[in-house]
Order: structure tokens, then C-alpha cells, then sequence
């Protein structure tokens, strides 16, 4: 393997595995109980499928383009087009993850969707933006935009993506079911 293979070898495990604790985050960030999302193996091997990828080595980033798909126990994550910034001084790390064109990231019956997604790894804190959908079964939540805070473990959904010329913001929206009990 050549300089450049193994290189890009190592981003794109690197990256397989920071895509999927966005989705980890994105799909918990649903909150509606504890139990949401359950445990997931951030270990487990990653597969990524694209029509197109190009490593710009100057700029230090890869773009996957052409229907992106990447899958890792259970968890998929999806996209028109994926950019991976990353630095390599000491070592190779990745800084930043942007998901752009018909995100969606998906588990069993959870799923949440968005226009584009970006994983800030440095701050820990991913945003979702763009006519933002979180499902769970029959549960909804619709805004503008998602930030998960993963320090904190505090989520939160606004209307701010969604906002019109006017200046005026938009607004969260949802759904919930209510389980239904016999009276007793």
C-alpha cells in the first residue's frame, strides 16, 4: 500500500466511526424517555457505500458524493454528499464532519432527518439544520434545527432554519402518543 492508501484508509475508518456517533447522538437527542436509543457498539465494523470519493490532500478532506450510505450495527446513515475535514500533525484526527443533501440517519423505528448535518468533533456538538424531522414510532418533532450537546447531554429543537424572509422565526412542532391505560 502506498503513503496516500494507507492514509485514506485510516480516514475513512476514522470517519465510518464518527459518522455513526452522530447518528448515536442525532437519534438519542430525541429524548422521549431514557430508554430511546439503547446501547450501540461503536466498535463494530463500518461499511460506507458512494459513488464518488475524492481526497483533496492539500485541503486535508474527503468528499463523498453520489448517494452516501454508511452502516454500523444497525445504524445507517445517509446523504447526497459527505465532507471530511481533518488535520494530520502528530497524528491523523478528524475535526469536522458535514452531511449535506437529504440526511436521514435510521435505527429500527427511530429516524431523523434534515437537510444537513455537521459533527463538530473538537467541540463535541452536533447540529442538525434544515426542515429537521425526528420520528419514533408514531412520535414526531419538526423544527428548524437540532444541537446536541454531548458534554452536557442537553439536546435541543428551534425554529430558526425554519424562518421565513420576514424575519420571523419558525416554529417546533410534534406529536406525541400517549399510551393508553384501562381505568381502573
Amino acid at each position: 500500500m502506498s503513503k496516500n492508501d494507507t492514509k485514506l484508509a485510516g480516514i475513512a475508518l476514522r470517519y465510518g466511526v464518527g459518522a455513526f456517533y452522530l447518528a448515536i447522538a442525532t437519534l438519542g437527542g430525541m429524548a422521549l424517555n431514557a430508554q430511546v436509543f439503547g446501547s450501540h457498539d461503536s466498535r463494530a465494523p463500518v461499511e460506507y457505500d458512494a459513488g464518488r470519493m475524492e481526497l483533496q490532500d492539500k485541503q486535508n478532506r474527503v468528499v463523498f458524493t453520489d448517494g452516501v450510505t454508511v452502516t454500523q450495527a444497525g445504524l445507517t446513515v445517509r446523504s447526497d454528499r459527505m465532507l471530511v475535514n481533518y488535520s494530520n500533525e502528530d497524528r491523523l484526527s478528524i475535526d469536522r464532519i458535514t452531511a449535506t443533501g437529504g440526511v436521514t440517519v435510521s435505527r429500527g423505528n427511530e429516524s431523523a432527518r434534515g437537510d444537513v448535518a455537521v459533527y463538530d468533533l473538537g467541540r463535541n456538538i452536533i447540529t442538525m439544520a434544515g426542515n429537521v424531522s425526528l420520528r419514533r414510532g408514531g412520535d414526531t418533532l419538526n423544527g428548524g434545527r437540532l444541537v446536541i450537546d454531548l458534554n452536557s447531554g442537553i439536546s435541543s429543537v428551534d425554529g430558526r432554519a425554519a424562518s421565513s424572509a420576514s424575519g420571523q422565526g419558525g416554529r417546533v412542532t410534534g406529536r406525541f402518543t400517549v399510551p393508553q391505560r384501562d381505568k381502573q
